[in-house]
């Protein structure tokens, strides 16, 4: 339709052109686009699969989709390699993938394996009819055990490559948290986000002055002060994260085809769950 191969009465119209009785839609649906990168047999931990879908507990570090520098080694070409029909779904660079989670944000992932899936888990994703839970390791204990924050988020007005509550361009974004577990200097947070905005949680956990335990980007000084009352190793594992503790460790959604409700949780990974430990070890020794 973008490309005027589609028309309305013989004229190019946008996508979202509301057709009027009488008007006449023509033209040629075009062969999909075979990606232009390799598939790669790269080790996947499978959380659901089926005829139309496949749910992966996506690892930390791992890219969703290629991009530029990010031609290899990303979550697509693993999926190609295992899903040998993936290819033209939803275009050349992002086969099959209808949501996304940063490089260094772990969980569960979903993505489609044929046309009718992808429509229909992309209507869901719009409709924000999928329910996302994610648990956050981060720093400070807020002083309510529940909340919400309903802050707007859009491109930083100085800094293009982050996200910012204080923005030209604000987008409504909603997340509800509460705390999970405590330790001392730090607390494990379960997240629902209601909207998906670009980096979402780690805007909004820096905006209430509990930025996310490794998060380079939206971390700051000051909350690292709150680790003070831990012990000098504890307290170098905890700063010395090699990535944000962030998990997506529920998502659930309808299923496109069999109309079920779907329920995925991926397991925590390793290096969340040792910096976990290493916290309430150190908490217990010193409450004790």
């Amino acid at each position: 339709i973008r490309q005027g191969v589609i028309t309305v009465d013989g004229s190019k119209k946008k996508p979202s052109y509301i057709v009027k009785s009488g008007e006449t839609v023509s033209g040629n649906i075009v062969q999909p686009e075979i990606p232009d990168f390799l598939p790669e047999d790269l080790p996947l931990q499978i959380l659901y699969e089926d005829s139309d879908l496949i749910v992966v507990n996506k690892m930390p570090g791992m890219v969703v989709h290629p991009s530029p520098g990010h031609s290899r080694g990303t979550l697509v070409n693993a999926l190609m390699h295992h899903c040998s029909d993936l290819a033209g779904i939803s275009g050349n660079l992002r086969p099959g993938i209808v949501h996304r989670l940063d490089k260094d944000t772990s969980g569960a992932l979903v993505a489609a394996k044929n046309s009718r899936a992808m429509y229909h888990l992309t209507e869901q994703f719009k409709a924000r009819k999928i329910h996302k839970c994610y648990l956050a390791l981060v720093y400070g204990i807020p002083t309510e055990t529940s909340g919400s924050i309903d802050l707007p988020i859009g491109r930083h007005p100085t800094d293009r490559k982050r996200m910012s509550v204080t923005t030209r361009t604000p987008r409504s974004a909603l997340t509800r948290w509460h705390i999970r577990e405590t330790f001392l200097g730090a607390c494990l947070l379960e997240l629902v986000i209601h909207t998906g905005r670009t980096h979402q949680i780690r805007v909004h956990c820096q905006s209430m002055g509990h930025p996310v335990i490794g998060d380079t980007v939206y971390g700051n000084r000051g909350a690292v002060k709150q680790l003070s009352c831990l012990s000098r190793q504890t307290e170098q594992d905890v700063t010395s994260a090699g990535r944000q503790m962030l998990h997506a460790v529920k998502l659930c959604f309808t299923h496109p085809t069999k109309g079920d409700w779907i329920t995925i949780n991926a397991p925590i990974p390793e290096d969340m769950a040792k910096l976990m430990n290493r916290l309430r070890r150190t908490s217990s020794l010193l409450n004790a």
